[in-house]
């Protein structure tokens, strides 16, 4: 036996004053918007009609604080991994824009396909499919539940896909509590679903990379 369906959530937005990327920084909570974005994807996740029997975070305090909305509407209490967590990279606590006007962070730039910034893209795969597929296996049934972050959750569609880990961070699908859906058949995931239940007009989104 094993789980039907693992759905990725983002989290949803952040109280971000200073617009500069929070990376893994503690003190970095959802906004009110937030909030209500989190509310949203709990409810779209109900909506489905699926039984989910298993709620998961990463350890900060975005994501467990996204979790909540699912613990109320599910009942279920997060478990907490470290493998779903946002990739560390060199400009945390920068505004990037300023940053960039630095040359001596030039040199962070110097290999984007890696990122020659942060934790290597396939890093981040590696810990994501070792995630879901622990997850997977030790669910008996019913869906799961991930609330990650942008990187993770794309590379993690990139990598199902068979796409180029490669890629501009500004031209990722995975908006503020959005919902990626996979499932395996054997040992090959394939997605199934993306969804974007929550309004995110005139959020403040700058905080990943």
């Amino acid at each position: 036996m094993s789980a039907d369906r693992i759905h990725l959530v983002r989290h949803g937005e952040v109280h971000n004053p200073d617009r500069v990327l929070y990376e893994r920084l503690p003190g970095f909570g959802l906004s009110e918007d937030g909030r209500r974005m989190t509310r949203d994807a709990a409810a779209h996740i109900k909506g489905l009609e699926r039984p989910v029997s298993r709620l998961l975070c990463s350890p900060l305090q975005r994501t467990q604080e996204s979790s909540e909305p699912f613990t109320e509407l599910f009942g279920l209490e997060p478990e907490l991994d470290e493998r779903v967590i946002e990739p560390a990279n060199a400009f945390a606590g920068l505004r990037m824009s300023r940053a960039l006007r630095n040359p001596w962070n030039w040199r962070h730039l110097r290999r984007p396909a890696l990122p020659s910034w942060g934790e290597a893209y396939t890093s981040i795969v590696e810990r994501m499919r070792s995630a879901l597929d622990d997850a997977w296996d030790s669910t008996p049934e019913g869906d799961v539940v991930i609330v990650s972050h942008q990187a993770p959750i794309w590379l993690t569609h990139l990598s199902v896909a068979g796409l180029p880990l490669r890629h501009d961070p500004r031209t990722r699908r995975c908006a503020l509590s959005s919902v990626t859906s996979f499932e395996r058949k054997g040992d090959v995931w394939r997605e199934v679903s993306y969804a974007e239940p929550a309004s995110t007009t005139g959020a403040v989104d700058v905080g990943a990379v």
